[in-house]
């Protein structure tokens, strides 16, 4: 599950996103540390709950996030192809408020904490670092730094992981 879909050779590295990508029926792109376009953001408009799809350079749907409307705790839902990929939320028993869990549809889980908010976190399994998000590599105003370290990983997913986890920690911090 954590390998790129179809086959695509993976493409580690840093990608750029804005950082309100929720806006109802924004479309942008993310573009790679090269400023090549690497994913568009589709944000779906006139939809009863938070919707985008994350679509490669082709416009082919990688990705779809949506926000659980009926649930105990906030949780975020990624699919792929209709089914679902990866559930986000934030870890129960957890000390810190910053930390969630990702479950992913084949029972494979990756850890997230770090300064959420700050956008200084990574994505983690079984405590091998899959990617770092930050702003400290970047002078750009609004935008953070997805860093996939692993070659075998799916850019998209730690992407929409990413945008969930922030989304999630804006939510729990009361920014809507």
């Amino acid at each position: 599950m954590l390998q790129s879909p179809g086959g695509r050779p993976p493409h580690p590295g840093k990608y750029l996103v804005r950082d309100r990508i929720f806006g109802i029926g924004d479309d942008y792109w993310i573009d790679d540390e090269h400023g090549r376009h690497a994913f568009l953001v589709d944000g779906k408009a006139l939809r009863l709950r938070e919707t985008f799809e994350l679509k490669d350079p082709e416009r082919r749907v990688l990705v779809t996030i949506r926000k659980k409307m009926l649930s105990l705790r906030d949780t975020m839902t990624i699919e792929r192809d209709g089914e679902p990929l990866a559930t986000i939320r934030r870890k129960r028993l957890s000390l810190l408020r910053n930390h969630y869990r990702v479950e992913l549809a084949d029972g494979t889980e990756l850890d997230v904490s770090g300064r959420i908010l700050e956008r200084e976190f990574a994505i983690e399994y079984e405590g091998e670092l899959l990617a770092e998000i930050s702003r400290r590599w970047l002078s750009v105003r609004d935008t953070y730094a997805v860093n996939v370290v692993r070659e075998d990983t799916d850019p998209a997913l730690l992407i929409a992981v990413a945008v969930c986890v922030i989304r999630l920690a804006e939510r729990e911090r009361g920014e809507d």
